[in-house]
């Protein structure tokens, strides 16, 4: 079970300890490496990537802290560089012993109310592969709680990756956003 499909099984008020969702530091970037690898879904990226996210990308990202205050998730993003009200959401993540508590679609809230609050956002914008149920039901959810529609179209083609086969990433653009 992914974290998307764990935390849509649960409602939002059931964590024992409620993580504080926070902009991450460069600090972070090691512990967001663990848990993309630890996930078994994403797409890992390389641990200089996840350093460089968080000092470059701290503004429009979230990392959610345990009681301990390391990292237990993550949400990273960026505003489009040609539309400036729109959040692309890279990658959510929650550590497996937190997962089914509704998480990831507190960081998802919780980032998007701040980046809404600092940058006027009215969009979001995420890739999903198909057959992945649990992403495709966090952000339609999402789309729900904040009054939006949800557009899809396939963004990049399984030839365009030069790495192997490659599932189709589908752009989820969902908008306008009602706060």
């Amino acid at each position: 079970m992914t974290a998307a499909q764990a935390d849509l099984q649960a409602s939002h008020t059931e964590l024992p300890e409620t993580p504080r969702i926070e902009r991450p530091t460069v600090a972070d970037g090691a512990a967001l490496w663990r848990l993309a690898k630890d996930s078994g879904t994403l797409d890992v990226n390389s641990s200089y990537s996840y350093l460089l996210w968080c000092r470059d990308f701290a503004a429009t990202s979230a990392v959610a802290r345990g009681a301990d205050g390391e990292p237990v998730g993550f949400v990273t993003g960026y505003v489009r560089p040609d539309s400036p009200h729109t959040l692309l959401v890279w990658q959510v993540a929650v550590d497996a012993g937190h997962r089914g508590r509704g998480l990831a679609a507190r960081l998802l809230d919780g980032l998007t109310a701040r980046v809404t609050a600092e940058r006027g956002l009215t969009a979001v914008e995420t890739t999903i592969t198909p057959g992945n149920t649990a992403s495709e039901r966090l952000f339609t959810s999402y789309a729900a709680r904040h009054g939006a529609t949800v557009e899809r179209e396939v963004l990049f083609d399984t030839g365009q990756f030069p790495d192997g086969p490659h599932d189709p990433e589908v752009l989820y653009r969902i908008g306008p956003l009602s706060f």
